[in-house]
């Protein structure tokens, strides 16, 4: 099976402590990956170097095939890593659909010798854009709230219009940072869903989450972080039935979920 992205003994220290420890992991194009682990185990540090927010003290990370450490966050975001943060990052006095459509890459709108003497040439890329911003917002099931001020919607609401700004921006690999904190049960149902057709469509996902019946219900591949490395890998099962595992993320066996199927 192909990778999308790959970190090869990546480590990243902070005033003397490893945050990220000679860390290497590889997520399969094509399907879902949970990043789990307890806090402080490197899961964010880790999103961190895969979109330039940091950059590693040792190792490599490659997407694609290609290295893209050394990149600006910008940059790496041009070749097709998305990113949604904790704390969404919309933009809230806007509405829905122009949150998305700022996304768009080639805005011709800046060319103020257009707006002025060509006007027409303006016209039918803002309304193409337009199309396009309206059917990402069907896509994650938004579209009757294109008009809506960011604002005014729901938190969950607002990590879906997060990801379909991500699908406008051609996001091929999606890193979701706790996309189910601070959602209510039915929007949690609604992301997972959509998460699934993105993948569905070709897209690539990497999430952390520490809400596990969200991680057993949506990974199809689990990575297990303990103190800045990867430590075990593989199915829900595979990973959860590790007696190391229990005993260093959730102590008392009893809050890892049961088994559920899948929608």
């Amino acid at each position: 099976m192909k990778n999308t992205l790959e970190l090869k003994q990546v480590s990243k220290s902070f005033g003397g402590v490893r945050a990220v420890n000679n860390l290497s992991i590889a997520f399969a194009q094509g399907k879902i990956t949970a990043l789990v682990g307890p806090n402080g185990a490197g899961k964010t540090t880790a999103f961190n170097l895969v979109s330039g927010l940091l950059q590693p003290d040792e190792g490599t990370v490659t997407f694609e095939g290609k290295p893209i450490s050394g990149k600006k966050p910008w940059e790496i975001a041009s070749l097709g890593i998305g990113r949604l943060f904790q704390d969404v990052r919309l933009f809230k006095k806007m509405t829905v659909l122009e949150n998305v459509m700022s996304a768009f890459k080639q805005q011709n709108c800046e060319s103020v010798w257009r707006v002025l003497f060509a006007p027409w040439t303006e016209w039918q890329p803002e309304k193409s854009r337009r199309e396009r911003a309206m059917a990402l917002l069907e896509k994650v099931d938004l579209l009757e709230k294109a008009d809506s001020l960011a604002e005014t919607l729901s938190y969950g609401q607002q990590k879906l219009v997060a990801i379909a700004r991500l699908l406008a921006a051609d996001a091929k690999l999606l890193l979701l940072d706790e996309p189910t904190a601070g959602v209510n049960p039915k929007m949690i149902e609604s992301l997972m869903k959509v998460v699934r057709t993105l993948v569905a469509e070709g897209k690539t996902v990497v999430f952390v989450e520490h809400n596990l019946s969200v991680v057993e219900k949506l990974a199809d591949w689990i990575e297990f972080m303990e103190s800045g490395t990867a430590i075990r890998q593989g199915s829900h099962k595979e990973v959860f039935s590790d007696p190391h595992v229990r005993a260093s993320y959730v102590g008392n066996h009893k809050s890892i979920p049961k088994p559920v199927s899948v929608f």
